[in-house]
């Protein structure tokens, strides 16, 4: 009956019966500490998946960047430039200035074919931001003011947080509605109501524009866009002309003074919008155009209120391009170089003009010498072979529309990259849903967005991604770690049990017993279940990074792994056969009963103290030597091992007689407090004892609780 109990428990001991829960519970606790990093997971499975990400492809507006944007520069017409703080920002402005005839530094990080700008125009004088009123006749003023305000979808409203007024909507109108603002000019919502609209153009990311078509007090209908100002200048013919005497006088919808666009003129344009773009600027155009009827002579419409947008966006009027400044999160560079070190690849998708994508991703570290920086509309255009041999140097995707990026997310998947992608828009949802992981925005993302994704980066940082890398490694790492105590005691159990079950310690075969009881075995396998809390429970570090990501065909056990395990399993049954088989030769016992009960008594401790070393060997799973790294932070590790000496010196104790006590009294679960004597011994034998009591206190103490007077103590 001894035997098959026996059996049953090596059994339930060998059979890694923990491991789902083990899974479950590190994954479980990583997602708990990710949502105290502000990054909540919404598919728990997806805290494995991040772990071996390699390759992350990223938005700009709000992940690498702030999310606050504001108009910093620009140009009313062709040629009058002004920059917002000009003293200190000359770098800002192309016009001809003594100290620009050096190239700025950050120029360098420009490509080598790159086409230099000639900054110098002596039709673009300096201004001041803050005095383009004194320069802008009322009429030209109102143009631009209802360029702003209402082709708009933005609007003004309290703010729940500090009870101020703030703008709501999209960043880029909300900048524009906060220049407008800041100049004094007709609010936005007077400006609006004060025309009828007509048509309006919602903003679409094949013609990165938007408009609106408005009936003026004058019988005029006047169509309003805005959007990427390489896409709208080249629809233009002509431009407003900013006067250097402006007269201030005027009606409502006075004549507004414009000249036709030549050569000189559209280079100028093209020259204003790189320059801006180089420095990272968004450059957004406004334009206007006026019919004397609606619908238009001569244009097809597509229904009774409807007019094409091809057909509209022709022979325009530039009002105004605009630089805005979305400055770069202060800890990008260095979230970007993290992903880096842990073998990730970044690549940004964005919207933006190539000059514009280039410096942001120059300037994050994510563009680097060898790299490719290719546009949208090109890249689609590509086959599957041109692609798959163009996406592994692709680092940049300009002017790119959500399904660029869906289009690069399955081309990396058909390469065999764990990809992650980043989305805040209802259009990134195909994308979100193709790559392995996707992450959308907690601040900014649409909720389409957030259903299709498997984690939400609550605070649309870069940053929070690397930190979901780190604790998705960690769970691998965990997993590991348990996996390395787990078979190495089960190894060592099931070993010292079948050998001591069928060779006997003494000579006599029939004297052959079982080094560990069932109970003790089943301590073991109660050990395995509290390892497993303390090593799923552990703190992630950044030491997580220094290693490339796994390979889906990468083995669950590393080369290191095997090692430990074989290492440790060797060690634990050589010592524990060793004190078995050897003990009473090494203590210098006698083969009694009593003698027999201290050699199983040591045996079984010799064990518990391996069990809880090895648990802490454990605690990692490379070639690393400290493996004290952090324990400080893990304090349920600490909890465990102590619990589990405690509990396992509690299945086995023995008494010791007094001549072995000062050798032994370490070994045994007994502590040396209990055994001593009902009576005080005498000096020779029990030295001198210093302080002023001993207390004598244990449960496992088999002897009454005494409080002995003395002087000094010495142990032998």
């Amino acid at each position: 009956m001894i035997s098959v109990t026996l059996v049953v428990t090596l059994v339930v001991i060998a059979v890694p019966e923990g491991l789902p829960v083990v899974l479950t519970s590190a994954l479980v606790f990583a997602a708990k500490q990710m949502t105290a990093e502000r990054v909540v997971v919404r598919v728990l499975g997806s805290c494995e998946t991040i772990a071996d990400a390699s390759v992350v492809c990223t938005d700009k507006t709000g992940t690498l960047t702030q999310g606050v944007m504001s108009v910093v520069a620009g140009s009313i017409g062709a040629h009058a430039k002004f920059v917002r703080n000009l003293k200190d920002h000359k770098a800002r402005t192309n016009a001809p200035d003594q100290e620009q005839d050096q190239p700025l530094e950050q120029d360098a990080t420009e490509v080598a074919n790159e086409p230099q700008v000639n900054r110098k125009n002596a039709d673009d004088p300096p201004i001041e931001q803050g005095d383009i009123n004194t320069i802008l006749s009322p009429q030209l003023k109102r143009l631009l003011n209802q360029s702003i305000a209402i082709n708009s979808t933005a609007f003004e409203d309290i703010d729940p947080g500090t009870g101020e007024p703030a703008f709501v909507g999209f960043q880029t109108e909300i900048a524009l509605l906060k220049f407008a603002k800041d100049h004094g000019w007709e609010n936005w919502k007077e400006t609006r109501e004060s025309v009828e609209i007509i048509q309006m153009i919602p903003f679409s990311s094949d013609q990165k524009a938007m408009g609106v078509v408005v009936h003026l007090s004058s019988g005029r209908f006047r169509l309003f866009l805005k959007g990427a100002s390489e896409n709208l200048t080249k629809k233009c013919t002509r431009h407003v002309v900013v006067s250097k005497n402006p007269d201030q006088s005027g009606g409502p919808d006075p004549e507004i003074e414009t000249e036709a666009i030549d050569e000189t003129t559209e280079n100028n344009i093209s020259r204003t919008i790189i320059f801006y773009a180089n420095r990272m600027l968004r450059t957004v155009a406004l334009c206007y155009r006026d019919f004397e009827s609606w619908p238009p002579s001569n244009i097809h419409l597509h229904s009774a209120d409807e007019t094409p947008y091809e057909d509209l966006s022709l022979d325009m009027t530039l009002v105004a391009i605009v630089g805005i400044e979305d400055p770069l999160r202060p800890d990008i560079r260095e979230a970007v170089a993290d992903c880096h070190r842990a073998g990730v690849a970044v690549k940004l998708c964005t919207g933006d003009s190539v000059q514009t994508a280039r410096s942001i991703a120059t300037q994050c570290g994510i563009y680097t010498p060898g790299g490719i920086i290719m546009e949208g509309p090109d890249f689609r255009a590509l086959d599957i072979h041109e692609r798959i041999e163009v996406v592994p140097r692709l680092q940049v995707l300009a002017q790119s529309s959500p399904e660029d990026k869906r289009i690069l997310v399955e081309t990396l998947r058909f390469l065999g990259e764990t990809v992650g992608v980043t989305g805040d828009g209802t259009n990134d949802g195909p994308a979100l849903n193709a790559a392995n992981v996707g992450f959308s925005m907690g601040i900014s993302g649409t909720e389409v967005a957030k259903e299709a994704s498997d984690v939400i980066l609550m605070d649309d940082n870069f940053a929070s991604i690397v930190k979901a890398i780190m604790w998705g490694r960690c769970v691998n790492d965990a997993l590991r770690k348990f996996l390395q105590f787990q078979v190495s005691a089960s190894i060592t159990t099931v070993i010292i049990t079948f050998v001591t079950a069928i060779v006997p310690a003494s000579g006599d075969c029939s004297t052959a017993e079982y080094v560990l009881t069932s109970v003790q075995l089943l301590w073991i396998d109660a050990m395995q279940s509290f390892a497993a809390l303390a090593l799923t429970t552990g703190p992630a570090s950044k030491s997580l990074l220094d290693r490339n990501p796994d390979t889906h065909g990468k083995r669950l056990f590393t080369a290191d792994m095997v090692k430990m395990i074989l290492g440790q399993s060797i060690y634990q049954v050589a010592i524990i056969l060793a004190f078995h088989f050897l003990g009473h030769k090494i203590l210098g016992l006698d083969h009694t009963d009593k003698s027999n009960s201290i050699v199983t008594a040591v045996v079984h401790n010799t064990l518990v103290f391996a069990q809880v070393f090895n648990l802490v060997n454990c605690r990692r799973v490379d070639n690393e030597l400290n493996i004290f790294e952090g324990i400080i932070k893990n304090r349920s590790l600490i909890v465990i091992a102590i619990v589990g000496m405690s509990s396992g010196f509690a299945f086995r104790k023995t008494n010791v007689n007094g001549d072995r006590r000062d050798r032994w009294s370490g070994s045994h679960r007994v502590r040396w407090w209990c055994r001593l004597p009902r009576h005080p011994p005498p000096r020779s034998r029990m030295g001198y004892l210093a302080g002023s009591r001993v207390h004598l206190h244990s449960p496992w103490c088999s002897h009454p609780m005494h409080s002995y007077p003395t002087t000094r103590a010495r142990l032998h």
